[in-house]
C-alpha cells in the first residue's frame, strides 16, 4: 500500500523543545516542550513559548509543566495535549490536511518498549493516523547529512535536553549505541547548584540556560569572560547581583561533560574494527543543542584522538532527519532495527 506524503509530519519530541517538520515545507513549528495547566479545572492555559514565559511567574492555581523528562513521557495526557496543539499549528492554512497525517516521531535509543509504546499512543491520541518511531541518533545522522544507508561507519553524538545519544551507524541501522540521561538540562542544573553553593544565590532555569549559552565552556576557557547574574540571596531573602566567570562555569559543567565523553569512549570501545577505521577517517559529528557548548568539540577530539565536527544545523538535525525519513515509511515497517524496538504495527 502506498502513502500520500503531502500531509505527513516528522516530529522531534524533545525534553526541551518540540520541532515539527512538514514534507516539502521543512520545519514549521519550533516551540519549547512546556505546558501551563490550571490546577483547579485541569484546562491547558498555554503551550510552548507562552507557557515557558510563565516559568517562575505563575499564581498558585497554575502549574508550568515539562511533560517530557529524560527524553521520555513523564506526563502522558499533557504530552498528548501538547502534541495535538503542535500538529494543529503545523496544519494551519493547509487545506490538504483534510485527512489525519502519518507521523514519524523520534525516540531515544535507550528507551524501553513500554516508553516507546507511550510515545506512539500519545502521537495517535494527538491526531496521527499512524505513528512510526525512529531512533533519535539515527534521525540526527540523517539530518546531519551522514551516509547512513552506505556500508561505511558514521558516528553521531546527539546532545539534547534530557538525553545524550551516541551511535555508530552503517547500512541503514544502528550497529552500536549508548543512551545516557545526562545532557543539556543537567548542565543547567549543575550551574544552579554551583551558584547556590558558592554564592548562596538562588537562580532559575532560564538564568542558568542563559549563563550556559553566554559564557559556558567545556574544558579550559580561552578567555575568562564574566557575566552579571541576578537571583535571590538565600541568607537575606533579597534580590542580589553577582559577577560570575567562564572559568567557574567550566568547573560547574565538568561532571556533565565528562559523562558525555565517557559515553563516546564506551561506544567506540564496542565498535567493530572496520567501522572504527571509517570513523577515524570521517570523524565524529555532534548535533543537538548541547553541541553548541563552546569548546566541547575540541575536548572530545582531544580525548578520543579523532576529528570532531559540529553538524551544520545542530538544533534542527533530529527534526530534519525525522522529516526526511518519511520517504522510507515502508522501509521502516519492514526493518524494525531502525527503530529501537519492533513495536510498529
Amino acid at each position: 500500500m502506498g502513502f500520500s506524503f503531502s500531509q505527513d509530519l516528522g516530529i522531534d519530541l524533545g525534553t526541551a523543545n518540540t520541532l515539527v517538520y512538514v514534507k516539502g515545507k521543512g520545519i514549521v513549528v519550533r516551540e519549547p516542550s512546556v505546558v501551563a495547566r490550571n490546577n483547579s479545572t485541569g484546562d491547558i492555559e498555554a503551550v510552548g513559548s507562552n507557557a515557558r514565559n510563565m516559568i517562575g511567574r505563575t499564581p498558585g492555581n497554575i502549574s508550568v509543566i515539562r511533560p517530557m523528562k529524560d527524553g521520555v513521557i513523564a506526563d502522558y495526557d499533557t504530552t498528548a495535549a501538547m502534541m495535538k496543539y503542535y500538529i494543529r499549528l503545523a496544519q494551519k492554512n493547509r487545506s490538504s490536511f483534510a485527512r489525519k497525517p502519518n507521523v514519524m516521531v523520534c525516540v531515544p535509543s535507550g528507551i524501553t518498549m513500554v516508553e516507546e509504546r507511550a510515545v506512539i499512543d500519545a502521537t495517535k491520541q494527538a491526531g496521527a493516523k499512524d505513528a512510526f518511531p525512529i531512533a533519535e541518533p539515527f534521525a540526527a545522522a540523517i539530518g546531519a547529512g551522514l551516509p547512513v544507508w552506505e556500508p561505511t561507519g558514521s558516528m553521531i553524538v546527539d546532545i539534547g535536553g534530557g538525553t545524550t545519544e551516541v551511535a555508530i551507524i552503517s547500512l541503514g541501522g544502528i550497529v552500536t549505541s549508548r543512551s545516557i540521561r545526562t545532557a543539556g538540562d543537567n548542565m543547567d542544573e549543575s550551574i544552579i547548584q554551583f551558584v547556590r553553593k558558592k554564592y548562596n544565590l538562588m537562580i532559575g532555569e532560564r538564568s542558568a540556560e542563559s549563563i550556559k549559552m553566554d559564557i559556558g565552556f567545556a574544558g579550559d576557557p580561552t578567555n575568562n569572560e564574566e557575566m552579571d547574574i541576578r537571583g535571590r540571596d538565600l541568607l537575606t531573602g533579597l534580590p542580589k547581583t553577582i559577577t560570575i566567570t567562564a572559568e567557574e562555569i567550566s568547573s560547574a559543567l565538568k561532571d556533565t561533560v565528562d559523562a558525555i565523553i565517557d559515553a563516546v569512549k564506551n561506544t567506540l570501545e564496542k565498535t567493530p574494527p572496520e567501522l572504527a577505521a571509517d570513523i577515524m577517517d570521517r570523524g565524529i559529528v555532534l548535533s543537538g543543542g548541547g553541541a553548541l557548548l563552546a569548546g566541547l568539540d575540541s575536548v572530545i577530539s582531544e580525548q578520543t584522538k579523532m576529528p570532531v565536527f559540529v553538524a551544520e544545523e545542530p538544533l534542527d538535525s533530529v527534526a530534519i532527519g525525522t522529516g526526511k525519513s518519511l520517504d522510507y515509511i515502508q522501509h521502516f515497517k519492514s526493518q524494525p532495527n531502525i527503530s529501537t524496538r519492533s513495536t510498529m504495527d
